[in-house]
């Protein structure tokens, strides 16, 4: 497995697991949970969830998995509403997210996108919760250049580990002036939906004959190539989610795979990097 490592020294893998949509069926559980520990046997011990997730649901998922795990080896993530992200609800919030997770603290915690509340309210309570051994490390979801900026003059604001947004071939508007702007910040990007799975997008890309022909030299898939492309980035890291073992098993194979500069010049060419600044794409 490759690492990245964050702002504090901490190495994390570059690919994690994603939990949206998962924990909400209960007769698919026990296959979802399988899917989690295939993950954790390959290295994919970074775990992302939210309380947004099932309501709870996909937390108290990864809560089942948790006490079968030496803590350590486990990089927990949530993410608290940008509505209790003030000084009245975070920390009964992230109380309830540790208890559906079985853990005592998160690895890292972030605000799921912003709101109304304040930053700098939201900063200090981020603060906090670090000082009161609730979190490690915080960081935020959802933030193009200027939220960062506005961030980063904020007095505790720089302690920001990561920006978690989405980012794959077919949607790579973080290219132009985001992505630039934290790598020159030191803060990674921590994929989500780096297979479209969310999007209209993901036919066409698993179809498109230069992926597929990508996949055929590699003797891969062509969701590893996808996977494959963002871990060319020095500063990405990726959290596909996966409700199946097989699947979960494809995505850590993606590590192995050393995309060539004339194959990454195919990609650009069949999905362009953007020419100018464009709106920050979510799900």
């Amino acid at each position: 497995m490759k690492f990245l490592k964050l702002k504090d020294g901490i190495q994390i893998p570059r690919l994690g697991q994603g939990t949206w949509y998962m924990g909400d069926d209960p007769r698919r559980r026990p296959e979802e949970l399988a899917a989690l520990k295939a993950g954790i046997g390959k290295g994919m011990t970074l775990i992302d969830s939210a309380e947004m997730y099932g309501d709870g649901r996909a937390e108290s998922l990864v809560g089942e998995l948790v006490p079968a795990y030496p803590r350590t080896s486990l990089f927990l993530v949530s993410k608290v509403y940008p509505h209790n992200a003030d000084r009245r609800h975070i920390f009964t919030s992230c109380e309830a997210s540790l208890r559906r997770m079985n853990a005592e603290s998160l690895d890292l915690y972030l605000l799921h996108w912003r709101g109304s509340v304040p930053l700098e309210e939201t900063v200090l309570c981020m603060e906090e919760l670090i000082e009161r051994g609730m979190i490690c490390r915080w960081g935020v979801s959802n933030f193009d250049t200027d939220d960062l900026e506005e961030l980063f003059r904020i007095k505790g604001g720089e302690n920001c580990a990561v920006n978690q947004v989405l980012y794959h071939l077919g949607s790579r508007g973080v290219e132009y002036s985001l992505l630039p702007w934290m790598e020159s910040h030191g803060l990674p990007l921590m994929a989500y939906c780096p297979l479209a799975q969310a999007g209209a997008l993901r036919r066409g890309l698993l179809s498109h004959p230069v992926v597929l022909e990508l996949a055929g030299n590699h003797g891969a898939s062509p969701i590893q190539i996808l996977l494959a492309f963002l871990l060319t980035r020095k500063n990405v890291f990726a959290i596909p989610r996966s409700g199946r073992p097989e699947h979960t098993l494809e995505n850590a194979g993606a590590a192995e795979i050393e995309l060539t500069q004339e194959e990454l010049d195919r990609l650009d060419h069949a999905f362009p990097p953007p020419r100018h600044k464009t709106y920050l794409d979510m799900v």
